[in-house]
């Protein structure tokens, strides 16, 4: 194989509020030739400045930040770079938190007990796409699925549609929308239209109506 026939690395971004943490990945990652770290960040702040100036194939992301959430992290990051797939990495086997994730449409969550080598070959089965799921965490999964769940009533909208549809059913205009999101108001307009069709809603009030209709029972899943 020549050298531009080579398969370049796997490019992973670390997010990760503990500094030793993050070093210790940056570590593991850099004996790996098909592995490059591309960036890091400490808080959900850095996070929004480090995806406007790196493109990352993996985001190894922890759930819990001093400054928000991993999902917040996730749901921003997925908006700008919707080819990123995300590892969430965390301390704590929370259910909450678990189905919180893998609703807004994470790839892995690992806790941070996980091996190195399995780590390692968690990001490549990510990056080739699929999933990973810690294996303690295998049996709440599958309990809750033996119990039958409903399946998700919103799943053809993303985590930010999920998430400009709860600002609809507030009330929310298009302009006020977008102050709140950091968004022009163009782009929520083209939001809202996905939004619309993807349901098959022709108003805003329909959509309103529905996101009521569902109510405290299933709460949209993935919002930011």
């Amino acid at each position: 194989m020549t050298s531009s026939d080579a398969i370049p690395p796997i490019r992973v971004a670390l997010v990760d509020d503990h500094e030793l943490v993050r070093l210790g990945l940056a570590d593991l990652l850099a004996g790996h030739a098909d592995m490059a770290v591309v960036g890091q960040a400490a808080s959900v702040a850095e996070a929004q400045a480090l995806m406007d100036t790196v493109a990352a194939d993996v985001l190894v992301l922890d759930v819990r930040l001093p400054d928000g959430t991993g999902i917040d992290v996730w749901v921003a990051w997925h908006e700008r770079q919707p080819a990123t797939r995300v590892i969430m990495l965390t301390s704590y086997s929370d259910e909450a938190q678990l189905f919180q994730a893998l609703g807004a449409g994470a790839a892995g969550y690992l806790l941070k007990s996980t091996r190195g080598p399995d780590l390692l070959e968690a990001i490549r089965v990510v990056q080739a796409g699929g999933s990973v799921l810690d294996p303690s965490l295998t049996d709440v999964v599958m309990h809750r699925a033996g119990r039958g769940q409903p399946p998700d009533p919103l799943s053809p909208l993303t985590p930010r549609e999920r998430h400009i549809l709860t600002l609809i059913a507030d009330g929310r205009t298009n302009r006020e929308i977008a102050s709140e999101l950091t968004l022009s108001e163009t782009t929520v307009k083209h939001y809202v239209s996905n939004l619309l069709a993807k349901m098959g809603w022709s108003r805003r009030a329909e959509a309103a109506a529905y996101l009521a209709r569902l109510g405290a029972e299933q709460p949209p899943r993935g919002g930011a």
